[in-house]
């Protein structure tokens, strides 16, 4: 049982606190009262022997205990809340997943590419049931493997289906994430309209198609201001190291992890940026999205506490004054 302040749903009956003080500083001045008279009486010998034995400060307990019960009761019913991770029961999530030739590189063991089908396939697996999730890959061009849906075996599968194709288009992989959203939508959305979506885009280098980042209309960076409108932030996972190399038609090539760009496309998207240089990153950062995405914090009732105590430091207030003073405070 713990008690939570994370907030209140009807504050002002703080305001019977008043009430409280006003009880603490009555029952102070009945005690100045009461020990004034006392001392009005001139035969002290005669009055130990005809008054009743006094407990000392032990007199006091039952007050203060309820005097807490009060206060613990009053802030139960200003309501107080407490957060709490619910399962999303509406979202949905398209994973884009790199499969240039540069995911050959083994700076990664054991490759990037086998290194990211593992993550990837526990992030879909570990995704609560509610979150639809689609799949897209993309080289030189962009392939809708799963459109959008709660059937995590299909996403699996093609995961670990993936295969290597040569060059990095991400603007055209963003746009195909954006049109498989909004097709999905269009089918689900109801009253409340469509569910809320984000874009996962993992990748381990830098754009090749287009070449030109800013202006090309098909960019990445086109892309991720056109998610931006349409309010879908893309969470972007740059995956690999600056060592990695690959051999492509007899010749050893440099594949350098892209950082600036994969963080510009966060950014232009309004976006998370990550980064991974092993696979054990790797899948940490999809734990962190799994968290971040499957579940969302809502302020549930958190009253109970506060009253089990309040009611329960009453009774003892209760039993304790009966114990030393013969008599309810």
């Amino acid at each position: 049982m713990t008690l939570s302040l994370s907030g209140f749903t009807a504050p002002w009956w703080f305001l019977l606190l008043l009430a409280v003080v006003a009880l603490v500083v009555g029952y102070v001045l009945v005690q100045k009262a009461r020990r004034r008279r006392t001392l009005r009486f001139t035969n002290l010998e005669l009055l130990e022997r005809v008054a009743p034995k006094r407990q000392g400060w032990v007199r006091h307990v039952p007050p203060v205990l309820l005097v807490i019960a009060l206060m613990l009761l009053t802030t139960a019913m200003a309501g107080p809340t407490a957060e709490q991770r619910v399962p999303r029961n509406r979202a949905t999530v398209v994973l884009v997943v790199d499969v240039s030739l540069s995911m050959e590189a083994t700076d990664v063991q054991p490759s990037r590419l086998e290194a990211a089908q593992e993550a990837a396939k526990s992030f879909a697996q570990g995704l609560t049931p509610g979150v639809n999730l689609g799949l897209i890959s993309f080289a030189g061009t962009a392939t809708v493997l799963v459109a959008p849906t709660t059937d995590r075996a299909g996403v699996v599968n093609s995961i670990e289906n993936l295969k290597l194709a040569q060059s990095t288009a991400t603007g055209e992989a963003i746009f195909a994430a954006l049109q498989s959203i909004d097709s999905f939508s269009s089918v689900v959305g109801g009253p409340d309209g469509p569910p809320p979506a984000r874009i996962v885009l993992m990748s381990d280098g830098k754009q090749t198609i287009p070449t030109e980042f800013e202006d090309d209309p098909r960019g990445s960076f086109t892309a991720a201001r056109a998610a931006k409108e349409r309010g879908i932030p893309i969470t972007t996972i740059s995956f690999g190291t600056l060592q990695g190399t690959v051999e492509i038609e007899g010749r050893v090539q440099s594949v350098e992890v892209d950082d600036d760009a994969m963080r510009e496309i966060a950014g232009l998207s309004g976006g998370d940026f990550y980064t991974a240089a092993t696979a054990e990153q790797l899948r940490s950062v999809y734990d962190t999205l799994g968290e971040q995405i499957g579940y969302e914090i809502k302020f549930s009732d958190a009253s109970r506490p506060w009253l089990i105590m309040g009611t329960v430091l009453a009774l003892i207030a209760a039993g304790a004054s009966l114990l030393v003073g013969q008599r309810l405070p």
